[in-house]
């Protein structure tokens, strides 16, 4: 028997990556990639001027966002 090395997988990784293509997302898609909670993650889109209000929908501009991320990281 031949002894392999065990890999370790995340199979939601792919699918997070694959949506982190996207420009625009909404608010639980948002959460999900940036692991925050719904209140946390609107107040940061607010913040970045990331938030575009189309009708009674609200969707994330991840461009201007992770834009404003890279601006104001802490050097810590």
């Amino acid at each position: 028997m031949e002894h392999t090395p065990a890999s370790f997988e995340v199979p939601e990784l792919e699918k997070i990556l694959a949506k982190k293509k996207k420009r625009y997302v909404g608010y639980e898609e948002g959460m999900a990639l940036y692991s925050m909670r719904k209140i946390s993650f609107r107040k940061l889109a607010q913040e970045a001027h990331a938030l575009l209000r189309i009708k009674k929908m609200a969707i994330v501009d991840l461009d201007i966002l992770d834009d404003y991320l890279e601006q104001h990281r802490s050097n810590n």
